[in-house]
């Protein structure tokens, strides 16, 4: 029974032209799909499911819901025996509830998050085939984006209250579904408030993130790069396409990746990240950020991190 990867995630847009233009010209994926209500389905070049990010017209922006993709349909009955056990409640959603798509289990984390697994959707290869491939298309457009990578989920974090969901949601991301904790960041006295803590499935630093804030939202959706240098050219399409950008390209003590942050039309933040950073293995040490060095552990290059970086998500 194996979580494998992130399998999409849905977001809600104010302006559809405007966000197609944004996903389609400045990140560089394609449109694979548009339903009956209006919602566009897109892929980056190098992912072979269908689609990986969701866009929903709406009047606000922020996540509809994130979803995780397991190995085998059968996993699905077995997790949601675990989520119910856990004291979440789970419904299932039949097959085609999202085209292309099979049944999927839906619930709500500690967070208050809506999350998805599912263990089917249609293969339609990447741009470059499996065959003799290249190592890129030739009609590449905009950043280039590989892959949809991971989310960072902000958490009701109240520890006055004793509310912590940022905790919560690592129980039982770890205790459930079989993640484990590759990173965090420790604040208050004798650092023994979980602030941030950061997961993984797989070898890379991070599959999803959550950080304590005054209410639940959604911080960032992430696109992989090869390198350094793909963050820098899509720091200047950004710049070309008068993009907003948040953070300008920097490093992060966390994860070692290499960043941008930048706004969609509509205020959802994006990232694009490189770099793998580290192997991340179970055995590995989970590595522990303090209270002081919080901000050099987000932005290594300058120690300092802007108010608005924290308090600014959908």
């Amino acid at each position: 029974m194996a979580v494998m990867r992130i399998g999409h995630i849905s977001i809600r847009v104010m302006d559809m032209a405007a966000a197609l233009k944004h996903y389609e010209g400045v990140i560089g994926m394609s449109r694979t799909h548009t339903d009956a209500a209006g919602n566009v389905y897109l892929k980056c070049w190098d992912e072979w499911d269908k689609y990986s990010v969701v866009l929903t017209p709406s009047d606000k922006a922020g996540m509809n819901h994130v979803a995780y993709k397991v190995e085998r349909d059968s996993d699905l009955d077995d997790l949601a025996a675990k989520i119910r056990a856990f004291g979440i409640t789970v419904e299932q959603l039949p097959a085609g509830s999202l085209p292309a798509c099979g049944r999927m289990l839906t619930f709500a984390l500690p967070s208050g998050h809506e999350m998805r697994l599912f263990a089917k959707k249609e293969c339609v290869g990447t741009a470059v085939g499996s065959s003799n491939p290249d190592p890129w298309p030739d009609d590449i457009k905009g950043a280039g984006a590989h892959w949809l990578d991971h989310c960072l989920l902000m958490c009701e974090f109240d520890p006055a209250k004793g509310v912590n969901t940022v905790v919560d949601n690592t129980k039982f991301f770890m205790e459930v579904l079989g993640f484990f904790q590759t990173e965090q960041i420790l604040v208050g006295p004798g650092g023994a408030t979980q602030l941030a803590s950061f997961l993984s499935h797989s070898s890379k630093p991070h599959d999803i993130a959550f950080v304590g804030a005054p209410t639940s939202g959604l911080h960032h959706l992430s696109f992989f790069l090869d390198s350094w240098h793909d963050i820098l050219k899509a720091g200047d399409v950004m710049a070309k396409n008068k993009v907003r950008i948040d953070v300008a390209p920097t490093r992060h003590g966390i994860t070692r990746g290499e960043t941008i942050y930048f706004f969609d039309p509509s205020g959802n933040r994006n990232e694009t990240f490189a770099g793998l950073g580290y192997q991340a293995q179970r055995d590995r040490p989970v590595t522990t950020w303090t209270e002081e060095n919080a901000a050099r552990a987000i932005f290594y290059h300058t120690g300092v991190l802007a108010e608005s970086f924290v308090s600014v998500y959908t």
